[in-house]
């Protein structure tokens, strides 16, 4: 990576070894880093990532915004209206559940 880049993890913990990274930060190999997810679930209180300056934590609530929250409020609603109409949801993980009698696709 560029000593200008930052590294962002919002996805995976474990994606980012939370020692080598410490130690990138430490002597300047990369710019920053912003993490919304950790190694293990939760940093220590004494995790050496809380007292560098070049770093950013948020509690794996990056993407909860307001207007996030609404979208998603919204979308719920939108696939109960379709199921109560008989309709196929959008969003269907487990399709192999439905008969296809159960719903209009």
């Amino acid at each position: 990576m560029k000593r200008a880049a930052w590294l962002i993890n919002v996805g995976r913990g474990p994606v980012v070894q939370e020692e080598a990274l410490v130690e990138a930060l430490r002597a300047g190999r990369i710019a920053g880093a912003m993490l919304d997810v950790y190694e293990h679930y939760r940093l220590d209180p004494g995790h050496p990532l809380f007292s560098l300056d070049n770093v950013i934590l948020t509690p794996h609530l990056a993407a909860v915004t307001q207007e996030a929250r609404a979208r998603a409020g919204i979308a719920a609603a939108d696939e109960m209206l379709r199921i109560l109409r008989g309709e196929r949801p959008r969003n269907l993980v487990n399709p192999e559940v439905l008969k296809k009698e159960q719903l209009k696709t």
